[in-house]
C-alpha cells in the first residue's frame, strides 16, 4: 500500500475534518477449468502492467496476490483504484492461465500450493507448521488516518465492540475442500489458528500497547510485529489505524461499503474521544464469540449485542451502527453512498449468501467459482 498522504480535499470543508482512507485487498488464483489454487503469483506478476507494479504484490502462498489502493478523501477515488487494479490483475491472471477470485478461501479441493519463497515466510512454516492455512487465506485490510500513536490506541479501545458486526458484512467463503463448511466466513475460522488473531485487548495506553507487542515477540507467539494479527491494531508503517477483520469482498461495490463504514467508525471513535466520551464496555469473551457468531452467521442470522450479550438479527444491529456513525457519514460526503450500497447489500446478500444461492440452483461448485470471478470483475452476481 502506497504511503497514506491525503490529496487536497475536494469538498468545501476544512482538511482537518476528513479522514484518509486506503484498502488492501488480497486475492485466490485458480486453475480456470476446475477451480482449485494453483501456484501461479510469479507468472501473474510477470503480466501485470509495469505502472501498477507499486501497488501489486505477492501474499503468503504462491496462490495469492494482493493490491493495495493509494489513500484518498473520496470513497469516489476508493472505487476508482479498486476497479482498475482488480480488472488489470484479472487480465493479467487470464494471460498467465489463471483465474483471479475474490473469496475468503478456496471452494474446491486441491493440492496446497507452496509459501512463497521468502526467509520471513521460511521461518513462519519453521515456528508454526501445519497452521498454514489450505488453499490461501484472503482478507481485506482498511487503513484510516489517525493524528498520533497515542489517540490511535483510543481509536482501537473505541472501535473494537463494533468491529464483529462489519466481520458479519464481509463474510465471503462458505466452502471450503469441496462443501459446505456450516459457516459464512470459513476465512475466519482458519486464521484464528494463529496464536496472534484475537480481538484487539482494551489498551490503558501507546506504552500498554508497545509492551504487549514486545511481550508476544519475546514469548515466541509471534516472529516479529506483522505477525500482530488483531483485528484493529496500528499500522507499522503508516500513521493509520488498520482494520482487519474480514474476508475480501467479492464486488468493487462491497469493499467501497466496508471502506466507508469503517472510515466513518473511527471518524466517530476521534468525536467521541474528543468530546470526553468512554469508549463501550465489552468483556474479551464475549467479543471473542461475537467474533465466532459473525463468521458463522453472517449478515444472514443473529449477532451478539455487546450492550446486552443477547442475540439479535445481525441486521437490526447493522442499522444500529450506521445510525450511530450517520454524522461522521454525512461528513465525509458518503451518507448518500453507504445507504444505496447497504440497500444494494439487503438485496443480493453477503458474498456467502451468493455462493450458496448459486450452488443451491446448479449444485456445482464450478459454477460458484465461475459467478466469484464475475462478481470479481465488475460484474453483477449472479
Amino acid at each position: 500500500m502506497v504511503r497514506q498522504v491525503a490529496a487536497a480535499p475536494t469538498r468545501q470543508v476544512e482538511e482537518t475534518d476528513l479522514l484518509t482512507v486506503g484498502v488492501e485487498e488480497e486475492f485466490l488464483l485458480v486453475d480456470p477449468d476446475g477451480g482449485a489454487a494453483v501456484p501461479a503469483v510469479e507468472a501473474v506478476l510477470e503480466q501485470v502492467p509495469a505502472e501498477l507494479h507499486g501497488q501489486v504484490e505477492r501474499e503468503f502462498q504462491t496462490s495469492q496476490i494482493e493490491i493495495g489502493s493509494p489513500p484518498g478523501l473520496e470513497l469516489s477515488s476508493i472505487r476508482h483504484s479498486l476497479a482498475l487494479l482488480r480488472a488489470a490483475l484479472a487480465d493479467a491472471a487470464d494471460a498467465a492461465g489463471a483465474q483471479l477470485l475474490a473469496i475468503g478461501t478456496g471452494p474446491i479441493d486441491g493440492p496446497v500450493p507452496p509459501v512463497v519463497d521468502k526467509p520471513r515466510f521460511d521461518r513462519m512454516i519453521e515456528r508454526y507448521r501445519l497452521l498454514v492455512p489450505g488453499p490461501g487465506n484472503n482478507g481485506m485490510h482498511v487503513h484510516v488516518g489517525v493524528p498520533d500513536p497515542d489517540t490511535g490506541v483510543q481509536v482501537l479501545n473505541h472501535v473494537r465492540p463494533w468491529l464483529p458486526i462489519l466481520h458479519a458484512v464481509t463474510a465471503n467463503s462458505p466452502f471450503s475442500r469441496g462443501e459446505d463448511t456450516g459457516y459464512a466466513s470459513w476465512r475466519s475460522i482458519e486464521w484464528e489458528r494463529w496464536p496472534s488473531v484475537a480481538p484487539t485487548p482494551f489498551l490503558t495506553s501507546h506504552h500498554h500497547y508497545r509492551r504487549l507487542i514486545d511481550q508476544l515477540i519475546g514469548s515466541g507467539v509471534m516472529l516479529d510485529e506483522g505477525m500482530l494479527y488483531w483485528y484493529a491494531r496500528l499500522s507499522a508503517k503508516y500513521p493509520t489505524v488498520e482494520l482487519r477483520i474480514g474476508d475480501v469482498c467479492p464486488t468493487v461495490d462491497d469493499a467501497v461499503l466496508v471502506a466507508g463504514l469503517v472510515r466513518a467508525l473511527v471518524a466517530t471513535a476521534l468525536d467521541d474521544i474528543a468530546a470526553g466520551r468512554p469508549p463501550l464496555p465489552a468483556a474479551h469473551h464475549l467479543l471473542v464469540g461475537a467474533h465466532w457468531r459473525a463468521a458463522h452467521d453472517g449478515l444472514e442470522g443473529d449477532a451478539v449485542d455487546l450492550t446486552s450479550g443477547e442475540l439479535r438479527p445481525a441486521w437490526d444491529l447493522l442499522h444500529q451502527l450506521v445510525g450511530r456513525l450517520g454524522p461522521a457519514l454525512d461528513r465525509h460526503g458518503d451518507l448518500a453512498e453507504v445507504t444505496d450500497l447497504l440497500d444494494r447489500l439487503r438485496e443480493h446478500g453477503t458474498g456467502a449468501a451468493r455462493q450458496r444461492a448459486v450452488y443451491a440452483r446448479t449444485g456445482r461448485l464450478e459454477d460458484v467459482v465461475a459467478d466469484v470471478a464475475r462478481q470479481t470483475r465488475g460484474e453483477s452476481p449472479g
